[in-house]
């Protein structure tokens, strides 16, 4: 494990957090905070906790000791001054008296304690830093650690490791039993640097930041020097198909099979992550992986986002996807009520108090081919997989030197049933288009980008093709970073298949595609050259078929049902003058809408279209704009709202349109116009 502290990184963070009146205290702790949090091996989405002893003053400006400790919710890696909540130590040092104290109460006593009432939570683990009597102290579930102590023998291992360099806690739930257990660990030979939470992690302590660090990258490289001693070869390896299904076919199978009918018809899908690597490989491919991947996590912390086991499917034969999909279907079916079972025993123990979540798979094992990691959204399904990896490296290396071991599942059910766990999920509100794959050609610029916008502003994970790769990136960045962008040619059946199995290995599937992609051609019908209107039909016609073509496909694997959305123009109903070679492809599409709706609303897909008129957009350029005024005689502000309502429209007027059709779940083969009102493109 390297060692990243940096003098100069730490005075510039020091000079930088000054100007928001952090003491150097606080912005070394941040420091050591971010080091940690950073390396993938110690800590992983939020776990892992730190925190400094130091003083603050009140508002009559007394000078008071106080505990700086990470609070729920923050990530070490990304935190703030902000995440690390001051508490008064003085009356949470005096907890130690008690004999026992309650999770509830404990909460409370610690939120009356903070200096700042808007502050989150302080850790669940407060308490234990508390006890402490070292000014930082810090926390992490290092993958090393976790493989030595999780071991049958752990304790024994543990101690050849660190010998009494370290103390020894065995595994107590966090809380106030533990610290108070860990505390008294401590106290038998207060000499110790650290001490090892067997099968939960580790804590480092110093007089300063650097030193509780540099003992953390010390204890650690310990566990991995001996990890890479004497190890064993893992693992035996599985007979396997001789050729693999891809990825692109795999993912909505599984994405399909993990999607949830609810009572009012609606899907609750799931985002998928995929990850593949040697290692990972050499452990999905492993012979006994129904052994070894089934023992348990490598943290009780990790329990929570990925449950306590994954699921594991068999390896995918290329060309025998159906018969891949009737083992997946069964596999999920049988994970579902090993979870009732589970959840059902454990919670008679607990008095029956608890309330079942959801029992869908976290992570989803797939020899021959990777893991996948599921989420609500793509960041939790990235979360899940990042576990999984680590889980992967974590159980490796416990084999490697022994035979992996962890908590039983009572004490996991503990963990993922306990209600402050369970807060750090968060409970906000689910926007109407969470858990949706939206895909949107043409996505780059105009209409297409305004349209991603908006799919991405109703929680949508969204997919932006476009010919031109800087413009997709363009607007990818302007939504954010789980914004996927591809370069595409729509009208390139290679390229279109190429950005479908892309956006399948990133999300999983495909649930609504909004087919927007398009030039307008102009030309009169009598006199335009062949190859103008063939050019136009390719893309403004073939191309809007081969997308919804291929996205049905995946539709269909997924067995969740999913929209198209087609951009006809009003010129598919309100002809113009001298716009043939536009108009007719469009018209055509229009049909080809109305197809897809007759010939698939039985899979649950339906289709949907919009025309929209006189909107600045690549297709109505500035020249164009002002060109048509000319011919009418009025400026271009008049041109561009003369309709109805005497308002220009935007595309963002055409985007929500797009928006609404994809949320009205009970209409298919419909036309909304997007024009301010011009009664000749008016259907009905």
């Amino acid at each position: 494990m390297k060692n990243l502290w940096s003098d100069c990184d730490a005075k510039a963070l020091i000079r930088r957090l000054a100007k928001q009146n952090a003491s150097r205290d606080l912005s070394l702790r941040v420091y050591t905070s971010r080091l940690l949090g950073q390396e993938p091996r110690l800590v992983l989405h939020g776990g892992g906790n730190t925190s400094v002893k130091t003083t603050a003053k009140d508002l009559f400006g007394a000078q008071l000791d106080v505990l700086c400790v990470k609070g729920s919710g923050w990530d070490m890696g990304e935190i703030e001054p902000a995440g690390l909540p001051a508490v008064r130590l003085e009356p949470i040092l005096e907890l130690r008296q008690l004999d026992a104290l309650s999770d509830e109460d404990m909460v409370n006593f610690q939120r009356l304690n903070l200096l700042d009432a808007s502050s989150p939570n302080p850790s669940v683990e407060t308490l234990l830093h508390a006890f402490l009597p070292h000014k930082f102290v810090d926390h992490t579930h290092a993958n090393a650690v976790l493989s030595i102590t999780n071991q049958p023998n752990g304790s024994a291992l543990a101690r050849e490791v660190w010998g009494e360099r370290m103390g020894l806690v065995p595994y107590i739930m966090p809380g106030f039993a533990l610290a108070k257990a860990a505390a008294d660990t401590f106290d038998k030979d207060p000499a110790v640097e650290g001490l090892i939470l067997l099968k939960h992690g580790i804590f480092t302590f110093g007089s300063t930041a650097r030193e509780a660090y540099e003992r953390m990258i010390a204890a650690v490289t310990l566990a991995e020097r001996h990890l890479a001693r004497g190890r064993k070869r893992v693992f035996a390896r599985a007979r396997l198909p001789r050729s693999i299904a891809p990825v692109a076919a795999v993912a909505p199978v599984v994405r399909g099979a993990c999607a949830q009918n609810g009572a009012d018809g609606r899907y609750r899908r799931m985002i998928l992550e995929f990850r593949t690597s040697r290692r990972i490989l050499n452990y999905v491919n492993g012979r006994t992986l129904a052994r070894y991947s089934q023992v348990g996590v490598v943290t009780p912390d990790h329990t929570i986002r990925t449950k306590n086991t994954p699921l594991i499917l068999p390896a995918p034969a290329a060309g025998q996807i159906e018969k891949f999909a009737t083992a997946v279907n069964e596999a999920v079916t049988a994970f579902v009520e090993r979870y009732h079972a589970y959840f059902s025993r454990n919670n008679a123990r607990a008095g029956k108090s608890k309330q079942e979540l959801d029992a869908m798979p976290r992570v989803i094992l797939v020899p021959g081919l990777g893991l996948f990691g599921l989420g609500v959204s793509s960041h939790a399904a990235a979360v899940a997989a990042d576990i999984a990896e680590a889980t992967v490296l974590a159980i490796t290396d416990a084999e490697a030197i022994g035979r992996y071991a962890c908590l039983g599942e009572a004490d996991l059910f503990d963990i993922e049933y306990w209600s402050l766990e369970q807060a750090k999920l968060g409970t906000a509100k689910e926007a109407p288009l969470a858990r949706h794959v939206a895909v949107v050609t043409g996505g780059g610029s105009g209409i297409g980008a305004a349209t991603a916008a908006a799919f991405a502003a109703q929680g949508a994970e969204v997919a932006i093709l476009d010919r031109n790769a800087k413009a997709a990136d363009a607007a990818a960045t302007k939504i954010g970073k789980t914004a996927l962008a591809l370069e595409c040619d729509v009208t390139d059946k290679k390229s279109l298949r190429t950005a479908f199995a892309a956006i399948c290995e990133s999300f999983g599937g495909v649930d609504v595609v909004v087919s927007n992609a398009g030039a307008a051609w102009q030309g009169r019908v009598g006199d335009v050259d062949d190859a103008v209107l063939r050019r136009s039909f390719e893309l403004n016609f073939f191309a809007h078929q081969e997308v919804a073509q291929t996205a049905v496909a995946i539709m269909k694997s997924q067995g969740t049902g999913g929209v198209l959305l087609f951009n006809t123009s009003k010129q598919a109903v309100n002809p113009g003058q001298d716009f043939g070679p536009y108009g007719l492809p469009k018209t055509a599409t229009l049909a080809l809408m109305r197809q897809y709706a007759l010939d698939h609303g039985a899979d649950g897909i339906r289709a949907n279209a919009v025309n929209a008129d006189r909107i600045r957009t690549g297709l109505l350029t500035d020249e164009m704009i002002a060109a048509r005024a000319a011919a009418r005689g009025v400026g271009r502000r008049k041109y561009m709202s003369g309709n109805l309502l005497g308002r220009e429209v935007t595309a963002e007027d055409v985007a929500q349109a797009f928006v609404h059709l994809a949320l009205a779940r009970n209409t298919t083969a419909a036309v909304v116009t997007v024009d301010g009102g011009n009664i000749a493109a008016a259907l009905r």
